[in-house]
């Protein structure tokens, strides 16, 4: 059975420092037709779950714990019997918008997930918040960045959790090593490749934002 990858695009709100804007959010499902990894259970639970359908979904893979990437996560955990994982360096973020459900697992660098043929390794990758993560399947030949790394440049870094510094370290050190054919997918809008990304480091530190 084929591996394969599949986007659903959702909208919602995300909130923070007392701000709120439109989103829309790419949810990722990495699998098979017999068991799948969501990645970022965004806005939509019942969608998410009639995208997952008869599979088994097998994880809730958060990338960080803004509003917009986990908002579905519980409903989701609860309609599936998935477990949801989160780095805990994201635990304060998390704890905004569901103070009373904790995630059930911890993501750690280094710990691989995997299902139905994905293997995917988590970077932890910290700037766009603290526990932010890249998920890498070198066989599928793709990242998932979140927030990290996005088609011209760093996830946002000008709200509480977020360091500019430190979004460049993770993206120099853990994104930009990769192959340059590697196909990055994002948190919100289109793929770019970490070929077309690598190139432009110099001129995102000189932007500085």
């Amino acid at each position: 059975m084929t591996t394969r990858i599949e986007r659903l695009v959702t909208s919602g709100q995300f909130t923070l420092d007392g701000g709120t804007w439109d989103v829309d959010n790419n949810v990722w499902i990495v699998g098979d037709e017999r068991e799948v990894i969501v990645i970022d259970a965004a806005h939509d639970a019942r969608a998410i779950a009639e995208a997952v359908d008869d599979r088994v979904l097998k994880a809730i893979v958060c990338t960080h714990a803004h509003n917009d990437h986990i908002d579905a996560a519980p409903a989701l955990a609860d309609l599936t019997g998935a477990k949801i994982w989160l780095h805990p360096d994201d635990l304060p973020l998390w704890k905004l918008t569901h103070p009373d459900r904790d995630p059930d697992n911890h993501l750690s660098d280094g710990l691989v997930i995997e299902a139905a043929g994905a293997d995917l390794t988590v970077l932890h990758t910290p700037g766009h918040a603290p526990g932010a993560v890249c998920l890498h399947d070198p066989g599928l030949g793709v990242v998932f960045t979140g927030d990290t790394l996005f088609q011209g440049g760093p996830g946002a870094t000008g709200r509480s959790y977020s360091h500019f510094p430190t979004i460049i370290d993770s993206i120099r050190d853990k994104l930009l090593t990769l192959p340059p054919e590697t196909k990055v997918l994002t948190g919100h809008g289109d793929p770019t490749t970490i070929g077309a990304e690598a190139p432009q480091l110099a001129e995102w530190i000189a932007r500085g934002h």
